[in-house]
């Protein structure tokens, strides 16, 4: 029956990807850079804190279809820190109007999530990660890291969350190779849906740690997940398979960062993956990703290092193609195209490093949305 599935998922995988391709490619001839009419350093238009005080927004994902608390067009955000600002604590999603908030109010909860009442496994508990999808069929998928206290020594190798369309908590996916799930992009086939995950937590906990800076040892163990679930409307998803399609992407614990690793993932129209190889410092591609049967060695290829890049961790795609990541040292939205060309755009010249994580493009494809965890506020550049 899997089997069945899964070759069902591949002509579908295949038709899309050929669409996309063929609307990609019409785009790929374009003069200038998306970022390059858009105004550097935009006001906050929303808050993304909500009234439990949880802080460190990092995941943010557009919603697709309107159905039970979701509204179309509406932003998800997810927060890591707890309101005590400690890491791998944070247990709540909110839901943002595309329009924005009350910057000095507070977010609507789509969810809070009880880490002692969780249907299934979780290993470690709730701590919210960038991983953070929404399906059309009203599913949302939100990856958990999680610590007791916000220590990189607590970490635990976490879950992913699936919740309804009203915020309740269907089940977990966790074990395997589930280990750290820091960051994730979907692509949605209606009933069918594939996830692309970024684990962090392959040995970083147990490397040895450097008494001066705090920061583990960097180990090449990091990997991304292939995982293929059923997705009917009203029905609890199932996981109807599970790869490892890319290993050895350098990662390391860090005081500050929590754990640095490989984040941000995008499918590309040709079925590469792109992959923000943060402590690499670049943006690494993993060929053939929908259909791979055997993992791509040593962090994939490499498309562009260097240059613009200033540990890359949000990831996502332009209209034209091109890959767009949140530098975590700079403050900067850089573009980069499959050929490895770069531009970057300030995006926060206030709070500058440290500030950006998760990025998404609105549907109209004006303007970029991206949460800024220096004020704890969602952001978007606009032309």
């Amino acid at each position: 029956m899997i089997s069945h599935l899964r070759a069902r998922l591949a002509v579908v995988s295949a038709a899309g990807c050929a669409c996309a391709f063929l609307m990609v490619g019409a785009a790929a001839a374009h003069a200038a850079p998306f970022i390059g009419p858009l105004q550097p350093n935009p006001s906050p238009i929303a808050t993304t804190v909500p009234s439990n005080g949880d802080v460190n927004p990092y995941g943010i994902v557009t919603v697709p279809t309107s159905g039970g608390m979701l509204h179309q067009g509406s932003l998800l955000v997810s927060n890591f820190n707890n309101s005590l600002n400690q890491q791998g604590t944070g247990t709540t999603i909110v839901q943002i109007p595309a329009g924005g908030n009350d910057v000095n109010g507070q977010a609507t909860v789509f969810a809070q999530i009880d880490p002692k009442t969780l249907p299934g496994p979780c290993p470690g508990g709730v701590g919210l990660t960038t991983a953070l999808a929404v399906t059309r069929t009203g599913f949302v998928i939100v990856g958990s890291l999680p610590t007791k206290t916000g220590k990189s020594d607590q970490a635990r190798a976490g879950c992913l969350i699936v919740l309804n369309s009203r915020g309740q908590v269907l089940e977990t996916i966790a074990g395997g190779s589930i280990n750290g799930p820091w960051d994730m992009t979907a692509v949605d086939h209606g009933f069918f849906t594939t996830l692309y995950v970024t684990n962090v937590l392959n040995g970083t906990v147990a490397a040895p740690v450097d008494p001066t800076t705090g920061q583990g040892q960097v180990v090449d163990r990091g990997t991304v997940v292939r995982i293929q679930l059923l997705t009917i409307p009203g029905v609890r998803p199932v996981v109807l398979d599970e790869d490892v399609i890319g290993t050895g992407f350098p990662e390391q614990t860090d005081p500050n960062a929590l754990v640095i690793g490989p984040t941000g993932v995008a499918l590309g129209a040709d079925g590469t993956l792109y992959v923000a190889d943060t402590q690499g410092n670049r943006i690494a591609a993993i060929p053939d990703a929908p259909f791979r049967e055997f993992p791509a060695l040593g962090g994939g290829q490499t498309v562009a290092s260097g240059g613009h890049l200033n540990s890359p961790l949000g990831m996502t795609l332009a209209p034209n193609g091109d890959i767009l990541t949140a530098n975590a040292g700079d403050g900067n939205i850089v573009e980069t195209t499959p050929a490895g060309m770069q531009s970057d755009i300030s995006a926060d010249a206030e709070n500058g490093a440290g500030a950006l994580f998760g990025l998404t493009v609105p549907p109209a494809f004006d303007g970029i949305y991206f949460v800024d965890d220096g004020d704890n506020t969602l952001r978007r550049l606009t032309p």
